[in-house]
């Protein structure tokens, strides 16, 4: 009993390392890819912040992943420690691959896979209304993306460019960057930490912070390969679309996580970008890595619903001995 809560929190909060991670791309791309903060300076930022969003505004999220997708009062240690393992194996993989995946979607699928193997209910609703948000949240971003694009060109048409950035612009994009950082960590922290709610070892304040202390160090430590693949390689960006992205994605993300549901980031993220680039004429987007993501896509939930499913089959073997 005692060696598995020790394990589950380890897991778990190594989840959140690489949750973390993961995300650093999908908050701090934006700012970093236009040249307003350098690398160190941005992880330095996020980290702090996306720790705060977890620990003060999670706590619907937390209700969700705790409570909402498989109908039972509370999951078996074991059971919790093979959906958590499932979501951190895969989502470990993707980022050595620097792909960035929806780990939400590893997450849920992960937990629908093990509920199947101990033949515990999903919560159709639930996974209905994550299903239809999942498809709509990038669309979302997409049109508010082109439109803060098109807006802020009409507002002030575009002048010569200059090799330096505004006062203004270094702080608005540094602003939605953090931002986006505060919503992943709200958004984000419950894959990892949800696994406490639903076994009933920790409260939703004590669970988000715990989770939100592993966000931090996930960024700090390892966010750096995906910082640079999101910032570069899909849309070619000036100031004024890099903003309009991430407020786009942070406006949906808080939107969704105020009901008590969480989306991607990433997908939020390049769906604001691709709307942004659309604004300026599709020869800004770069459609080759945007496929090889969509495929990561749809690798993620196929792949946390099978080992979601094979590894509670062992734990359930193991269990009853």
């Amino acid at each position: 009993m005692l060696l598995t809560v020790l394990l589950l929190v380890a897991v778990a909060f190594g989840f959140a390392v690489s949750i973390g991670a993961h995300y650093t791309g999908a908050c701090m791309g934006m700012p970093y890819a236009a040249g307003a903060i350098r690398a160190g300076p941005a992880l330095w930022l996020m980290a702090p912040v996306a720790f705060l969003g977890a620990a003060l505004a999670s706590g619907g999220v937390e209700t969700t992943v705790g409570h909402g997708i498989l109908e039972t009062g509370t999951v078996a240690l074991g059971l919790a420690l093979a959906i958590v393992t499932a979501a951190l194996v895969l989502t470990s993989a993707y980022n050595f691959l620097t792909l960035p995946t929806s780990t939400i979607q590893i997450l849920v699928f992960s937990t629908i896979g093990a509920g199947l193997s101990a033949n515990l209910a999903v919560n159709v609703r639930t996974v209905e209304t994550l299903l239809a948000l999942w498809p709509a949240a990038p669309c979302a971003t997409f049109a508010l993306g082109y439109l803060f694009v098109r807006a802020s060109d009409r507002m002030r048409p575009l002048g010569p460019r200059s090799a330096q950035l505004s006062r203004a612009a270094v702080i608005g994009l540094v602003g939605v960057g953090a931002a986006a950082s505060f919503a992943m960590g709200a958004n984000d922290v419950a894959n990892a930490s949800g696994a406490f709610v639903m076994t009933g070892l920790f409260g939703l304040v004590l669970a988000g912070t715990v989770g939100g202390l592993g966000l931090a160090l996930g960024v700090l430590t390892w966010g750096r390969p995906i910082l640079r693949r999101v910032a570069f390689d899909l849309v070619r960006l000036d100031p004024r679309m890099a903003i309009s992205s991430q407020l786009a994605q942070s406006t949906v993300v808080l939107v969704s996580v105020a009901f008590g549901f969480f989306t991607s980031m990433n997908q939020a993220l390049v769906g604001s970008m691709l709307g942004a680039g659309v604004a300026r004429g599709q020869s800004t987007v770069l459609w080759k890595p945007v496929r090889a993501i969509l495929i990561g896509w749809a690798l993620g939930p196929l792949s946390g619903l099978a080992l979601g499913y094979a590894l509670a089959t062992v734990a359930l073997r193991v269990t009853n001995g």
